[in-house]
């Protein structure tokens, strides 16, 4: 089995010292310099743009909700400073809260990201937990899922090579000159069709609604919540539709663990995801509308930043 490789997913704020046994702030720099010279393969950040003091949604984690949630930086700001930095460190955003933003400027903000890091952009994308702040920024609740699919689609047509427009539900935009373009190539969804755009992970927990979307327009699984099931949930591959055989699809956790001392210990509050030993996966098909169904297989690790689960 390959050597688990070990990345640091943090939430970086504008000071920690308002954190218990976190008294110190390493910024995006040296944080990013830190990881790449004890050898980690990469920086995952998260995102909220506000946190509203109503408090009318739990904490995801239950109790009360850490103050850092509120002070969480920029992730694409913080990470072009990673990406000066560094030469190997692969950047990643855990998770970016698409419904929340304007898909022709994230869709720029990410393809400049992917080219000055010279590809090693991963795009962690999501649908949030925070009703509140996600109603400032105009987002219907109920629709939300819909509303990703939708602006992921614009942003992949601008991605696209060649001048491409789309119209869907909720936004559209002309066939348009729009560089850079995403280092990474495109992937294979079958049926003719191309994955344009960096590295894109979907997190969620397990369930037919996030595995059809992964299907749909992802390239992995980002498993939320942490733990270690060693199975997908029953019920959670019901409703894909038949297909044949095709790429991985992930049904555990990462591991989650603090940073240990003599590891990393300049870098105590970072959580560290490694790699998990062979487990239970899902085998996705294809259907020409790009659904699928899943069963469980054993997976095998692999080698781009495997305590995500990639598909292809």
């Amino acid at each position: 089995m390959a050597a688990p490789r070990i990345g640091g997913a943090i939430a970086h704020a504008d000071r920690r010292d308002h954190l218990p046994h976190r008294p110190h702030h390493l910024p995006p720099i040296g944080l990013a310099r830190t990881l790449e010279e004890r050898g980690f393969c990469g920086l995952y950040l998260p995102e909220h743009t506000h946190i509203p003091v109503s408090r009318e949604t739990p904490a995801p984690m239950g109790g009360e909700l850490p103050q850092m949630y509120g002070r969480t930086l920029d992730p694409f700001v913080a990470l072009g400073q990673a990406a000066a930095v560094t030469e190997r460190l692969g950047l990643g955003t855990g998770i970016t809260l698409v419904a929340q933003h304007d898909p022709i400027g994230l869709a720029k903000q990410a393809a400049t990201l992917d080219h000055l890091s010279g590809g090693r952009l991963t795009l962690g994308i999501g649908y949030g937990w925070n009703v509140e702040e996600a109603a400032d920024h105009g987002v219907e609740w109920r629709t939300r899922r819909e509303l990703v699919r939708d602006k992921m689609a614009l942003m992949r047509a601008l991605w696209a090579p060649e001048p491409t427009a789309y119209v869907g539900q909720f936004s559209s935009v002309q066939a348009s000159s729009a560089y850079p373009k995403p280092v990474q190539a495109p992937r294979d969804l079958g049926g003719g069709l191309a994955l344009h755009g960096p590295r894109t992970l979907l997190g969620g927990a397990a369930g037919p609604k996030l595995f059809a979307a992964i299907a749909d327009h992802g390239d992995g699984w980002l498993p939320i919540g942490g733990g270690r099931p060693e199975r997908v949930p029953a019920g959670a591959a019901a409703g894909l539709g038949d297909g044949g055989p095709g790429p991985q699809v992930p049904p555990g956790g990462p591991v989650r663990r603090p940073a240990e001392p003599g590891q990393a210990g300049a870098l105590r509050g970072a959580r560290h995801r490694g790699g998990r030993p062979p487990a239970a996966v899902g085998d996705r098909g294809r259907t020409a509308a790009g659904a699928g169904r899943l069963r469980a297989v054993p997976l095998t690790p692999r080698a781009a930043a495997p305590w995500y689960f990639a598909l292809r």
